[in-house]
């Protein structure tokens, strides 16, 4: 059927089953996504879609993925009860997409870390009492930045800084997964986080200035069906996510996602 005069058509999308995640495929981040209890319940995957995107259509468009016949056969989801790899395979009826800041150009971003004492000079993380928050140990400082709101060092990112795309997939590195074994030194998170945002994100160069800027859109999703919410799971938990990256001109969503628990399963 045409289009009715004056409306844009709806977005379809195609997965792009053949595209290479190079940090996923990478033998370190494998095992330290092993380690960190992530590997085979973590997953990206590609979608291209078909009309020019804008950052205000953000509802429109989740929407439309989300009940796209190609998106609905591909999407991969972790079940909760046999945690064993499936596709979304339901319809969604509603859809809550939260844009995410996502300005950083440089890791400098985490450079308090260090000045703040929370990283030794020689990379090491500062230790402290074991507490538990939630489902998380806290046996370092880094953890109490990250988690602990009454600590002296949480004020050392803003509101806004821990908003930041980076900083959140760094959060989600560092708290791991349901066996996660903690690093004793801050550079295989920062590594690992660096390598994720980079091939996550698309940037440009400015044709005036040189600069170089993002261009890509980050969402955080969550779907719901006639039942209740069902992606990214229809449990609810802090390291249990999904987020779209958008980039606007090659017309590709990136879908990064993974469930909180614990066991190694493949993917």
């Amino acid at each position: 059927m045409a289009a009715e005069r004056g409306v844009k058509p709806a977005f379809t999308f195609r997965h792009l089953s053949n595209k290479k995640i190079n940090f996923m495929e990478d033998s370190k981040t494998r095992d330290l996504l092993v380690r960190w209890s992530m590997h085979g319940r973590i997953a990206v995957q590609v979608f291209s879609f078909d009309q020019y995107f804008q950052a205000y259509e953000k509802d429109n468009f989740v929407l439309a993925f989300f009940q796209d016949p190609n998106v609905m056969a591909n999407l991969k989801i972790l079940s909760p009860l046999s945690s064993e790899w499936t596709t979304l395979g339901t319809e969604v009826k509603k859809i809550e997409a939260e844009e995410v800041p996502c300005s950083q150009l440089s890791m400098l971003f985490f450079d308090c870390l260090y000045t703040e004492g929370i990283v030794r000079e020689t990379g090491h993380i500062t230790k402290c009492l074991d507490e538990f928050y939630e489902d998380f140990i806290i046996s370092d400082q880094l953890r109490q930045v990250l988690l602990l709101e009454e600590s002296d060092k949480y004020q050392i990112f803003s509101d806004i800084e821990r908003e930041e795309f980076v900083f959140r997939i760094f959060k989600h590195l560092c708290l791991g997964g349901a066996l996660c074994q903690f690093e004793d030194t801050i550079d295989p998170y920062l590594e690992t986080t660096k390598a994720v945002y980079k091939e996550l994100v698309s940037v440009q160069k400015d044709p005036g200035t040189k600069d170089i800027r993002i261009i890509s859109t980050v969402f955080k999703v969550t779907a719901n069906d006639n039942c209740g919410t069902c992606y990214p799971s229809t449990k609810k938990h802090e390291q249990t996510f999904a987020y779209l990256i958008v980039d606007p001109l090659k017309r590709h969503v990136h879908v990064l996602y993974h469930c909180f628990g614990g066991g190694l399963f493949c993917n």
